[in-house]
């Protein structure tokens, strides 16, 4: 089964299952993102299960409505999130992503990675 962002669900790494988020190579086509985001969202309710999830931003524009809604998004997904890694983002913009995250008291086991092999090797750890 493919998740409504192109991802096959669930996706088997390593002997471990995790979600990939495609929210990469949206450039700068916000409403774009938006969709895809609400999709997911919609679909990983359904799931009914703890997902550790792996979020692409490559090639994507980093601005302040995107993180909100990346923030929003998580919150309303953070009952089905067992553990979230975040994959390209530069420096700054994670320190900006999480200083939005802290702002809503939002709990949750969250890593970031330049490299996605990284990423999703820590997702299918046990730490």
């Amino acid at each position: 089964m493919k998740s409504p962002g192109g991802s096959i669900f669930p996706y088997y790494y390593k002997g471990g299952e995790i979600h990939c988020l495609k929210y990469g190579n949206k450039y700068k086509d916000a409403d774009a993102l938006f969709h895809v985001m609400k999709q997911e969202e919609d679909f990983i309710l359904t799931t009914n299960r703890q997902l550790k999830v792996w979020v692409d931003f490559y090639k994507t524009s980093i601005t302040d409505n995107v993180l909100i809604a990346f923030v929003e998004n998580i919150n309303r997904l953070n009952g089905h999130i067992n553990k979230l890694a975040v994959v390209g983002l530069s420096s700054f913009n994670i320190w900006r992503l999480k200083r939005k995250i802290r702002k809503t008291k939002l709990s949750l086991n969250i890593s970031f990675y330049a490299d996605p092999e990284d990423a999703k090797t820590w997702l299918v750890s046990d730490r």
